[in-house]
């Protein structure tokens, strides 16, 4: 009778910590299934995406560099790049490929508004890497450009750092790049590249921003992974198996995906005006230590609680349906960045993304529409929120509510 009860009551019986266990145990098991069966199509989405972003560069008008590297080369590149698990890897990889469109290459890692050497490609010393922890100015030239903007930028040796220039040497033809490192939509790196100080030297800015760009993505795919591993196993449940969605997508907004690790010293270097620093954290100054770069910003004060006023179960709920609602936001935007851009700029966002935009609203609806948070549409607040920045008319006269 009591399992008759459990059963039409639609409530799950205590279970004991063995069975909690098992449970767990199956979650996690289906979880990485899930997550297996789908890296290899994210990763050609990835390219997909990638190039179809490629015909747009600015660096590659800026720069007018050689073009002579094939397609299949920039695809190896991106493969090598994607083939990473960790951030170490894959930004190693970013830079191994970078060197083979350039002469030199460089990461800085960005934090409050300072920039800090991770590790180059070209910039030896008695066979060290001199580019470590160096200090770059990001208030002046081509580094405050790409930094306020989020958008790379090519200059000649005037438009650079000058103790840059006197410690590392000025480029052979004059010219360089600086192409920001976005996460989150935050500058979380600055990467750098030039032909070198040798005449001679190449640097196909195009081939370069387009390696930077699949960088970005594949570092935020496995960010979100990884988020949803401890998101699945966090509420292991049988509800949460039957009902989740699949996890590859989902990652909450303001999550952070890199560790933290300080910095062995940091010059402090007024922020930006323009473009609010981005909180980042900076590796350490060891060569086998992991990178760091974390898009996340300085935590805002604690807000009341919304929900405070509400029981503790219905309070649940409201978070569980507000969280939901970010991470099928957060993956519309990862998945349409450029018509994302253009909608916002066109002000037709709506239009553009109607197909994902319903369809995740019926997932949302489906799973919160029946239970006590089904008044508030958090689905529609997010979409408000994080898409159209807060200005409802950039969603287009189209955009319906539910």
């Amino acid at each position: 009778m009591k399992g008759k009860k459990a059963r039409s009551s639609g409530r799950i019986p205590d279970l004991t910590m063995a069975e909690k266990t098992e449970v767990e145990q199956i979650v996690e098991r289906v979880v990485s299934r899930v997550l297996d069966n789908h890296v290899p199509e994210l990763r050609n989405d990835l390219v997909r995406q990638v190039v179809e972003e490629f015909p747009h560069s600015t660096a590659a008008a800026a720069a007018g560099v050689s073009g002579d590297s094939g397609s299949a080369n920039l695809l190896k590149a991106i493969s090598a790049i994607q083939s990473g698990t960790t951030q170490r890897e894959i930004l190693r990889a970013l830079l191994d490929n970078t060197v083979r469109y350039s002469g030199r290459g460089a990461l800085f890692v960005v934090k409050a508004g300072a920039a800090t050497g991770w590790q180059g490609r070209g910039f030896t010393e008695n066979g060290e890497d001199t580019i470590k922890d160096f200090a770059l100015n990001v208030t002046i030239g081509v580094p405050e450009q790409a930094l306020r903007s989020r958008m790379p930028f090519s200059g000649s040796t005037h438009d650079m750092d000058p103790e840059f220039v006197s410690k590392f040497g000025a480029a052979a033809d004059d010219k360089l790049l600086v192409l920001p490192l976005l996460l989150k939509e935050k500058v979380a790196a600055l990467v750098y590249a030039d032909v070198g100080v040798e005449r001679g030297g190449k640097l196909d800015a195009a081939a370069v921003e387009l390696l930077v760009l699949a960088t970005s993505a594949w570092l935020e795919v496995a960010s979100l992974r990884k988020q949803a591993l401890k998101e699945e196993s966090a509420e292991g449940s049988g509800e949460k198996a039957e009902s989740a969605p699949p996890p590859v997508h989902a990652a909450p907004a303001h999550s952070d995906p890199f560790a933290a690790h300080a910095p062995k010293h940091v010059a402090p270097i007024p922020e930006p005006v323009a473009a609010p620093p981005v909180e980042v954290e900076q590796p350490v100054a060891v060569a086998q230590s992991e990178p760091v770069v974390s898009a996340a910003a300085a935590a805002p004060a604690p807000a009341a609680d919304p929900f405070a006023n509400l029981s503790p179960e219905d309070a649940d709920v409201h978070r569980k349906a507000h969280r939901f609602a970010r991470l099928l936001v957060d993956e519309i935007k990862l998945y349409n960045q450029v018509k994302v851009s253009e909608g916002r700029k066109n002000k037709d966002l709506y239009d553009r993304l109607k197909e994902d935009i319903e369809k995740s609203r019926a997932t949302y609806q489906k799973r919160y529409g029946n239970t006590v948070a089904g008044g508030a549409d958090y689905f529609s607040q997010e979409l408000v929120r994080s898409l159209a920045e807060d200005d409802t008319s950039i969603m287009g006269a189209n955009f319906r509510r539910n």
